[in-house]
């Protein structure tokens, strides 16, 4: 079955936010991201070609509503990326419901305001390596779905769950006593703290950090220090560099299991 033109065209649509959202669905490039993909979201349309679908047995294997074999050239003029990797997929949009009590029993993330979709999807992939498994999102925060981001969780969406939702709301529904973190210039060094093995750790927007009014709400304020004390360095890190800096120093701190 060739690739149709209409079928091309509904591919590249869903480069834009509103046609992913009109239809569900989301794009993903690759054999790392479409083989961890596959089984753990509905599959509407695999396009493959005749080599990777014969190395691949999960695309044999599981439930795909269709699927169409085409040439390494077809395969490029459907693709969003300048170097096509053999396979691309249409998955559907999971649907989680947002559930705040799971703070108190585990270690999640929250996302004030990350626009840039290269830091979403690193920060998605960093949880994944770190074991955590919600990650709640402002509605400012760039859309995972994006195929940009998308490439960049390499796959960690797959266990990791991503809820959008207005902070605020969500920490006030939250017991006085769960820990909710931020970093700031003005909190207390990270390394001289005890942090707990649950909890909500706030990570802010690249340019203005965390907002004012979720800030106000934040009952734990850390601190990232350079070296050496004092030292004239950079403004600030990177939100997914500073993101992995916190959660390894959560984990290393963490009871081994």
């Amino acid at each position: 079955m060739a690739l149709s033109k209409n079928k091309i065209k509904f591919i590249h649509s869903l480069e834009l936010k509103k046609n992913r959202k009109a239809e569900k669905a989301f794009l993903a490039e690759g054999h790392k991201l479409v083989g961890d993909l596959l089984g753990h979201f509905h599959c509407r349309l695999l396009v493959a070609t005749d080599e990777w679908y014969a190395a691949n047995r999960r695309a044999q294997t599981n439930a795909i509503d269709e699927t169409v074999m085409v040439s390494e050239e077809e395969l490029s003029r459907a693709s969003l990326l300048k170097t096509p990797q053999q396979v691309l997929a249409v998955f559907e949009q999971p649907e989680y419901s947002t559930d705040p009590s799971v703070i108190s029993r585990s270690l999640c993330l929250a996302l004030d305001g990350v626009q840039d979709p290269g830091n979403l999807g690193t920060i998605v992939r960093l949880a994944d390596w770190f074991g955590i498994e919600d990650v709640f999102c402002s509605p400012q925060t760039a859309d995972i779905y994006n195929p940009k981001a998308m490439q960049a969780t390499m796959g960690g969406i797959a266990r990791v769950r991503l809820h959008y939702t207005p902070l605020p709301d969500l920490i006030r529904t939250l017991d006085r006593e769960t820990p909710v973190y931020g970093t700031f210039l003005d909190g207390e060094n990270m390394y001289g703290e005890k942090l707990s093995t649950h909890g909500l750790i706030i990570m802010g927007n690249e340019g203005n950090g965390i907002g004012p009014e979720v800030g106000s709400l934040i009952n734990r304020r850390l601190y990232i220090p350079n070296y050496p004390a004092g030292r004239e360095t950079s403004e600030s890190l990177n939100v997914a560099i500073a993101t992995a800096i916190v959660c390894a120093e959560f984990r290393r701190q963490a009871p081994s299991l």
